[in-house]
């Protein structure tokens, strides 16, 4: 499994990704800067201007490596990858419980509000110089989450009210996400969720790490032969790989909120890695890109104990291990989907 790791990041414009033997070669202005055996290759992603040759293209359908294209500013454009796979009794139950999704929809907004809370309560630990307004703010948003938690696991609540109880959570959460940035500079200011385009920079970080999950969670689905466009809590449109937004729901708090709060008060990101367009957009400059890329790649080798499987789990991993879980619940095999929680 180790190899799921293995996701191979383009970001230097006019860059040429290769097949030479069985290996991926990059060159940059002619010159080879780095080469990886394919069969180490989980998945490659390529921002921007990225050249990829028909052979290596070829040689990734056949090898099932997915090729992820995503504009400079780390949106999704297209996703290349050889015949679809998996074991069809799998997906027509997945098709089946999607018309009465509320039990598998529960589980997932379980994990997402139940690590919201911990990143909230973490916060408040750990961070030394917070105001006490700040505090009080961060432990009443704590205590409602609580109680939204209880809500949800009533089993008379129907999607409708998940998705409501969803909506209520994300307002306390990001209602007080602000106080968890400690940095002093006016620019790195938080002032509530905002998407296409993000209108601060915390918000573009936010994006650009929420659109690499959201690659993490489509492979995971696809890896264990899931269709990742038939999901329980999103609404299925066309285009949208739905079951990928579940997945990532427990996992945004921890593995992209908790990053880029990492990164903007350890001063790695600043926001002179932010370029501020006319009109109010904001994105990550190309070396923002790097340094958010390396600290991701760094955050997917760190390990965490596994609650459900009593197991200690490499972060990188835990997008696999959780679809691999929703595959057993449709097979039923597993009585209920067992959300990941933070601990």
């Amino acid at each position: 499994m180790k190899k799921l790791l293995n996701t191979i990041y383009a970001t230097t414009e006019g860059a040429s990704l290769k097949k030479d033997g069985e290996n991926l070669v990059a060159h940059i202005d002619g010159q080879e800067k780095s080469r990886a055996p394919l069969h180490m290759i989980a998945s490659i992603v390529a921002f921007g201007p990225i050249f990829i040759s028909p052979g290596l293209i070829e040689a990734c359908g056949e090898k099932g490596i997915t090729i992820t294209l995503l504009d400079r500013n780390g949106r999704f454009q297209a996703r290349v990858e050889g015949p679809v796979t998996g074991n069809v009794l799998l997906r027509r139950a997945q098709f089946r419980l999607s018309d009465q999704p509320e039990s598998i929809a529960r589980g997932f907004l379980l994990g997402k509000i139940a690590n919201q809370r911990t990143v909230l309560q973490r916060a408040v630990r750990d961070g030394h110089a917070m105001a006490d307004d700040a505090r009080s703010a961060i432990s009443a948003a704590t205590d409602r989450l609580a109680m939204i938690l209880r809500r949800i696991a009533a089993n008379n609540i129907d999607l409708d009210s998940l998705r409501g109880a969803e909506g209520d959570a994300a307002n306390l959460y990001f209602g007080v996400f602000n106080h968890l940035i400690l940095s002093d500079d006016s620019r790195l200011r938080f002032n509530g969720r905002s998407r296409r385009p993000p209108r601060d920079a915390v918000n573009a970080l936010l994006s650009f790490l929420y659109t690499l999950l959201t690659h993490e969670c489509r492979s995971a689905a696809e890896a264990v032969g899931l269709d990742p466009q038939v999901g329980f809590l999103h609404r299925d449109r066309p285009g949208r790989p739905s079951l990928a937004l579940d997945l990532m729901e427990e996992l945004r708090p921890v593995f992209a909120d908790r990053l880029a709060l990492a990164l903007l008060n350890r001063k790695q990101i600043q926001a002179d890695d932010f370029e501020w367009r006319d009109g109010g957009a904001v994105f990550l400059k190309d070396d923002g890109r790097r340094a958010v890329l390396k600290a991701w790649q760094e955050r997917k080798r760190d390990e965490r104990r596994h609650e459900f499987l009593n197991e200690t789990t490499p972060f990188g991993l835990i997008p696999y291990v959780q679809a691999l879980l929703l595959a057993r619940h449709l097979r039923g095999d597993l009585d209920a989907y067992p959300p990941w929680l933070w601990r």
